[in-house]
């Protein structure tokens, strides 16, 4: 148990991966080193690597450039450090210590550094420009500070991405996941389909679906002489075995590994495919400037409603995919959820008037925008402006106490309160 409990401990922390590296780096130099002794340090001509002073100089700026690597890393993974404690969880702490790419690159920086200083000791200056140098153990430094270069690159990319909320989650939940399997190993009985249902084709693994390969499906749909039914619609979670498809039809020649490599699964949402997410990321803006009080940001929340009044004006007249895709027969092979005008709205409007009702500014640039919408939509989609219209009054009213203040707060203003707010403001 004692030595279970060590092995924990050693390979959890920080300090572990750093210092195989350094080991490694000794080995190197001390393996280039050796190699050069052998070929009397002919192996790599001077005119490649240069003279003693140029070789001491080089192998002299690698180390020092190396200490300043190893510390901008540590920095960097001890801001990330704080930024999760504040912004997710103080328990999130140590599995970001554990993270092994940041190890990775400080190893390597460190191992890069204890190279060039066992190398440097290796070069002998006769003092006129002659002497020895180790050619072999200067090449393998100029190749581990290009890879230290490289290495730095992904290590910010790495860092950008593990930031995201998703990344974070995503680490745990993965951690997770293998100690289920690990302490839980019985899966239990399977789940019996009922009789006559559809064939059900489960994710192999879980994710976003943030892509979608239509033409892919609806072939493979069209040569098994059936229809696909997408369960989770575009820019939604699905877990691991849940049903990701419904078989409609004969399926027995249904090539279920084409069915998985036509979807694309990340972590979260992204904008590539999915117009739903990109309102989503407006409607966060607005809600976050308005989390701790209607009056905490409004100028932000009405920045974001312009932009969500912008792309609802480009949508208020054009018409919706209804999910249902054909082949050149006109055959329906493939069915997927589809976002419907209403669903636009809803998804728009209804968070950013629950939060900031109690705004006079945020209140005047929704009117502003659910009227305009109102005037150019098509027919058929007035009603869910309207049913927003009258949510609207009804939550500034509750919020407010005078009545001049819910005239002036459901006055129409694209401003918020700008130009328009000297107008009469009165409502209808």
């Amino acid at each position: 148990m004692r030595l279970s409990k060590l092995l924990i401990h050693v390979t959890s922390s920080l300090w572990f991966v750093p210092v195989l590296c350094v080991l490694a780096g000794v080995a190197l130099s001390f393996g280039t080193i050796a190699l050069d002794r052998v070929f009397g340090y002919e192996a790599i001509p001077q005119s490649l690597v240069g003279g003693p002073d140029a070789a001491t100089a080089i192998l002299s700026t690698v180390a020092a450039s190396m200490v300043s690597l190893a510390a901008l890393v540590l920095t960097i993974t001890m801001v990330v450090v704080q930024l999760a404690m504040g912004q997710f969880s103080p328990r999130i702490v140590q599995r970001i210590l554990q993270d092994k790419p940041s190890q990775l690159a400080i190893g390597l920086f460190v191992a890069t550094f204890v190279h060039a200083i066992l190398a440097v000791r290796e070069v002998t200056n006769l003092g006129d420009g002659t002497g020895q140098v180790p050619g072999i153990a200067v090449v393998t430094a100029f190749v581990l500070v290009l890879v230290s270069i490289a290495v730095l690159v992904l290590y910010v990319h790495h860092i950008g991405q593990s930031l995201r909320v998703s990344s974070l989650i995503e680490l745990v939940g993965n951690d997770t996941r293998k100690l289920l399997e690990e302490k839980y190993p019985d899966r239990g009985a399977a789940v019996e389909a009922e009789p006559g249902a559809p064939r059900v084709v489960s994710a192999r693994e879980s994710g976003v679906i943030a892509g979608i390969g239509y033409e892919d499906l609806v072939e493979e749909a069209q040569r098994a002489d059936c229809v696909l039914e997408l369960v989770p619609a575009l820019g939604e979670f699905v877990p691991a075995e849940a049903p990701l498809y419904r078989v409609h039809g004969e399926s027995g020649g249904l090539d279920e590994e084409r069915l998985h490599e036509s979807l694309i699964l990340k972590l979260e949402p992204t904008l590539d495919e999915d117009v739903a997410y990109g309102v989503r990321l407006l409607v966060d803006i607005a809600e976050r400037s308005l989390a701790d009080s209607p009056f905490q940001d409004p100028t932000t929340a009405v920045q974001a409603l312009d932009r969500l009044h912008d792309i609802l004006r480009q949508l208020a007249r054009r018409p919706f995919p209804d999910g249902r895709h054909r082949d050149e027969a006109g055959e329906i092979r493939l069915t997927v959820p589809a976002m419907s005008w209403e669903a636009y709205v809803h998804l728009a409007f209804d968070e950013i008037r629950m939060a900031g009702a109690g705004s006079p500014q945020v209140s005047r640039r929704l009117k502003a925008a659910l009227t305009d919408l109102r005037e150019l939509a098509l027919p058929e989609r007035v009603e869910i402006l309207d049913s927003q219209l009258d949510l609207l009054v009804t939550a500034t009213e509750t919020a407010m106490d005078d009545e001049r203040d819910v005239d002036l707060a459901l006055g129409e203003d694209r401003e918020g309160i700008g130009a328009a707010a000297g107008d009469d403001g009165a409502r209808p």
